[in-house]
């Protein structure tokens, strides 16, 4: 009768103490066995689902007003963890690794590879972090060395017009006034 009071106090300490827990705990079981067995899809679903609620701290602290980050998990042919449009988390060949990589104009390039998820959501913290700070600079505005002063634009344009016109006038009437010294 003793050790029946035993396991059943055992069973209570193992029990998790919140249901968020609990359901953690059996999509691990979970996806270790379907890992194993035939739905291999699902276990890569499962196991980046565990993930993206490891992120969840990380993406509260993020500031409503910045929005370059559009996290979820896409169930195409490749099931992804989407942390912004170039950057994703995948299942490696195995199935039981993470691997975070970024698209760019130069390929794909890894950022972090680990069984464990302490050391992606690391990962993924630093790369959050820095395209924080990309953005900062992107958008601060850069003070002009000197302030443009617009000149104001000289009025020789009227005086050269009015120079041309008594020239043309002079010109004018110095030939009117050959002509008719000619003629008599």
């Amino acid at each position: 009768m003793s050790n029946a009071q035993n396991t059943g106090n055992e069973a209570r300490d193992m029990r998790p103490t919140r249901l968020r827990d609990a359901l953690r705990m059996a999509r691990i079981e979970a996806a270790d066995r379907t890992g194993v067995v035939v739905e291999l899809r699902d276990a890569e679903v499962a196991r980046l689902e565990i993930l993206n609620e490891a992120l969840d701290p990380l993406f509260a602290e993020v500031p409503e007003q910045i929005d370059l980050f559009d996290r979820g998990v896409s169930q195409g042919e490749t099931p992804r963890l989407w942390i912004d449009v170039v950057a994703h988390v995948v299942m490696g060949r195995d199935k039981r690794i993470y691997r975070f990589v970024q698209d760019t104009r130069f390929g794909r390039i890894v950022i972090a590879e680990s069984h464990d998820v302490p050391v992606i959501v690391d990962a993924v913290t630093g790369y959050v972090a820095r395209r924080m700070i990309e953005r900062e600079h992107a958008m601060m505005v850069t003070k002009a060395a000197e302030p443009a002063v617009e000149k104001k634009p000289r009025r020789r344009g009227f005086g050269m017009f009015v120079l041309g016109f008594l020239l043309g006038a002079v010109a004018l009437f110095g030939l009117a006034l050959y002509a008719s010294l000619k003629n008599i």
